[in-house]
């Protein structure tokens, strides 16, 4: 699935808890395709570090970058530290507000909060206006819809007809909506017809929003899944201790551990 990626893509990855394709990180490093837009949904963690370690993201559009327990993104904050890396400061809320402005097909989304924090005055896509309904004095941000041209997650399962199903995680639906190709990477496929089955249908993302499809068991290790399996906090750790320097990073990466055990 890796050959969808194209040099200069606006790719929508996921929040660490939700769903993160960590099989799709190694065959897209290995496709080589640069100077990424990632849009972190709406924080981002070890994937968006591998990759920028990798050389391969320009901009960085995110609420934060972590790695939670472990401590901070070694390679982000190294990047971002040489300028190699744009980063595009957000709020949780401006991120949904872009998404939900794209798949709605509103050019922005009004959103109130930011008045009076400083990170307008680090977006100048974001644009203060007043209140077209209001008699004025009533400032309101808008923030710019965000069309990913990719998005890429990883769910439980999948059925026979590419229905994927995403639970609670709305914010993968979200992300669908907004993105001209969905990519989805599945523990498992099923025969039946998820969207005929009325226990689980409200959680199903349609085929109709879905470019491809593959199965990858554990695709999201170290990071854990919903209802399958636990984070392996002490491989992310262990990835926190080994990025630290880019040779250490180099040297993980090329590493046969990397697949789950």
């Amino acid at each position: 699935m890796a050959k969808h990626i194209e040099p200069g893509m606006r790719v929508a990855l996921p929040v660490d808890y939700a769903g993160v394709s960590m099989a799709m990180t190694q065959p897209i490093i290995e496709h080589g395709a640069g100077n990424l837009d990632l849009v972190c949904v709406p924080t981002g963690g070890l994937q968006v570090d591998q990759l920028i370690g990798a050389g391969l993201v320009r901009t960085v559009e995110t609420s934060a970058v972590s790695l939670g327990e472990a401590g901070g993104a070694p390679r982000v904050n190294a990047a971002v530290k040489e300028g190699a890396v744009r980063l595009k400061d957000a709020t949780c809320p401006a991120i949904h507000a872009g998404l939900m402005a794209a798949q709605k097909g509103s050019p922005f989304m009004p959103l109130r909060g930011l008045i009076g924090t400083d990170l307008l005055r680090h977006r100048d896509d974001w644009r203060v206006v007043d209140n077209p309904l209001a008699d004025g004095g009533d400032p309101i941000v808008l923030i710019p819809a965000i069309k990913p041209d990719v998005t890429i997650f990883h769910v439980p399962m999948a059925d026979r007809f590419g229905n994927v199903w995403i639970g609670r995680r709305r914010e993968l639906a979200a992300m669908a909506y907004a993105s001209r190709l969905v990519l989805v990477t599945v523990e498992r496929g099923v025969e039946e017809n998820l969207l005929a089955d009325e226990m689980c249908a409200a959680g199903v993302l349609p085929a109709l929003y879905v470019t491809a499809v593959a199965r990858a068991p554990k695709g999201a290790w170290p990071y854990g899944l919903w209802g399958e399996y636990p984070a392996d906090s002490a491989e992310i750790a262990r990835y926190a201790k080994a990025a630290r320097t880019a040779d250490g990073f180099s040297a993980y990466m090329a590493q046969t551990q990397m697949e789950p055990a």
